[in-house]
């Protein structure tokens, strides 16, 4: 009787794919995969350690899982075990495992066999080149995955943990990228979510230039029912060829994830970034201008040292102008051992959260009225879907059109029956519901 497996992955996308190794790995030396912790033998925790909440989280998830199901080995991984192995005095993990090369968990599960004691492995930068890319283990929505085309960052955001947490930019080898995009759609999935730290720093680690708009229009350019979606792109380095290799290649969506973070120049050079909001509002109506349908999602950060209110009133103006069609803000996070964290004193940093978190509320009340109001530009008009899940007991499905990027953005509901999850179908949308798109099912398209 084999043993099984459960894995709790938390925190971004690249946790995801890494979670996704893991797990295939697990079913090469013979672990059954369980969604259900209750009956898994081995517990995973896949962790995130970029902000302080995120922290929290991973540590409240391993003890809920640690506390409800004893009799099974736990190990503390990801991100947060990477980043404090050394630190970390958690004797109730069997192992501590971060995200470094992936390809050790395969003697780690065994070890862990034998192991009388807790198993701590050395923290190592992960290393994409040692990255499978035969996954047959996927948590994502049926026919969506996620392909990752690179590992760490150079651009050190004076407030930023991932090159301490990831290391800094390491590109996969583009015919180990291609390969794995190759197989990907022979396996049927339509939507590709192609993530790194930075998609437009590509190849930057091999000879200074990116590579990206190469290794976009190439994948664009296999035979096959796909679409691609590009996650994070650094605006200061926006690599401006790939407007035009979207505009004229249908199978990239015109979706756009930039994370401007602000746009008081002041804020952003303390953050050790090089934009202002008259460049990024140039950016944004580039792409508007060549590709009227572009849909644009940004992250925002409030709270970060030296930001006064003419700085967040210099955002809002931004906002006002740009007119995201989906935005995300949080709160900086004082991050030890980065730049900023010596900017100031807790006791000035929590005086500092406590001013912005109003600022929070009032720019996400902005944005929400921009949103819904942006939403009305597709209502009349007929989309192709990706059908993610049924209402069970109604004929309602939920799904994503090209304007909706998996987990973080609203959602269509689709009206009509005889389809099911991984379907994709044409619809057509009738309105607009808060943040989600209402549609009827016109026909079945594969």
């Amino acid at each position: 009787m084999s043993k099984k497996i459960y894995i709790e992955s938390l925190g971004c996308a690249k946790n995801q794919v890494d979670s996704e190794i893991i797990l295939t790995i697990a079913k090469e030396k013979g672990y059954e995969v369980t969604k259900d912790p209750k009956d898994a033998d081995l517990l995973f925790v896949n962790t995130c350690g970029f902000i302080e909440s995120a922290k929290e989280e991973s540590i409240n998830t391993f003890f809920s899982l640690k506390d409800n199901f004893p009799n099974a080995k736990i190990i503390l991984g990801g991100c947060l075990a990477e980043r404090y192995s050394k630190e970390l005095e958690l004797e109730e993990a069997d192992a501590i495992f971060g995200n470094h090369d992936l390809s050790k968990f395969s003697n780690l599960l065994d070890e862990l066999e034998k192991a009388d004691e807790q198993i701590v492995l050395a923290p190592e930068y992960p290393d994409p080149d040692k990255d499978k890319d035969d996954r047959n283990e996927f948590l994502s929505m049926p026919r969506s995955c996620y392909l990752k085309i690179s590992e760490g960052c150079n651009h050190r955001c004076n407030y930023c943990a991932i090159p301490i947490i990831r290391g800094p930019l390491r590109s996969r080898p583009m015919d180990n990228v291609l390969a794995e995009a190759k197989r990907l759609i022979s396996e049927g999935f339509y939507e590709i979510n192609l993530i790194a730290q930075d998609l437009g720093a590509y190849g930057t680690d091999w000879d200074g230039k990116s590579h990206f708009p190469e290794l976009l229009k190439t994948i664009a350019e296999f035979e096959g029912n796909f679409v691609l979606r590009l996650l994070y792109i650094h605006p200061d380095t926006f690599p401006l060829e790939i407007i035009d290799i979207i505009k004229n290649n249908k199978k990239v969506l015109p979706y756009f994830d930039i994370p401007f973070q602000h746009a008081s120049e002041r804020v952003l050079k303390g953050m050790k970034r090089t934009g202002n909001r008259e460049k990024y509002l140039a950016l944004i109506n580039n792409i508007r201008t060549q590709i009227p349908e572009a849909v644009i999602r940004t992250t925002l950060m409030l709270g970060f040292p030296g930001e006064e209110r003419e700085d967040f009133d210099e955002l809002l103006r931004f906002v006002r102008e740009a007119r995201f069609d989906w935005m995300g803000s949080f709160l900086y996070s004082r991050e030890e051992d980065t730049p900023a964290f010596d900017m100031r004193g807790e006791r000035e940093h929590k005086k500092a959260i406590k001013r912005a978190t109003p600022w929070k509320a009032e720019l996400e009340e902005l944005q929400s009225k921009i949103t819904e109001e942006n939403l009305e530009r597709f209502v009349g008009k007929k989309y192709l879907a990706l059908v993610e899940e049924n209402i069970k007991g109604e004929d309602l499905s939920i799904a994503r059109i090209y304007s909706q990027a998996p987990e973080v953005d609203g959602l269509t509901v689709i009206m009509g029956e005889g389809i099911n999850p991984g379907d994709v179908v044409e619809v057509g949308i009738r309105k607009v519901r808060g943040v989600d798109l209402e549609a009827i099912l016109i026909r079945k398209v594969f």
